[in-house]
């Protein structure tokens, strides 16, 4: 593999694709308001969901940091991570930015987040995930499809 090749290729960065999604979510309740009245819990459900993704997505970046990987989809990766929240996602980091595109606009009585949401994980499913899932088994092969069998993609 060149060095050009060492990468997956993504088609888009995952967290410019989840901030244009979390700033249509608002543009869209600026523009066209949900008249939904979310209970205070519910808001609160949000914020937690929201807290929940940031500190998902830390434990998970502190893993690569661990492992002394790039993060860079344009970096090439020296190792598979799998401990962590790892163990249970082989993309935490990805379930976590859906958590914040859901709660944090719950948080401030939003729904457009949740309506949002299928279509961010359709996207990072074909725009990122599909290309960053070739290349680590080109680059790790059968540890790879190992650990691919045991993790399941999102939860």
């Amino acid at each position: 593999m060149t060095e050009a090749d060492d990468h997956p290729h993504s088609r888009v960065h995952p967290p410019i694709l989840t901030l244009v999604h979390l700033a249509a979510a608002f543009l869209l309740q600026w523009l066209l308001p949900l008249a939904l009245p979310l209970p205070v819990f519910i808001r609160g459900l949000g914020g937690l969901l929201a807290l929940g993704g940031l500190a998902l997505a830390v434990a998970a970046v502190r893993q690569f940091n661990l492992a002394h990987t790039t993060l860079d989809p344009h970096g090439a990766v020296t190792s598979i991570v799998t401990s962590g929240p790892y163990r249970f996602s082989r993309n935490p980091i990805y379930v976590s930015y859906v958590c914040l595109l859901i709660g944090f606009p719950l948080a401030l009585n939003s729904a457009w987040g949740v309506l949002l949401s299928p279509l961010l994980v359709l996207l990072l499913d074909r725009l990122v995930i599909q290309y960053e899932e070739a290349y680590l088994q080109r680059q790790f092969a059968q540890v790879y499809l190992d650990y691919k069998s045991r993790v399941r993609r999102w939860l």
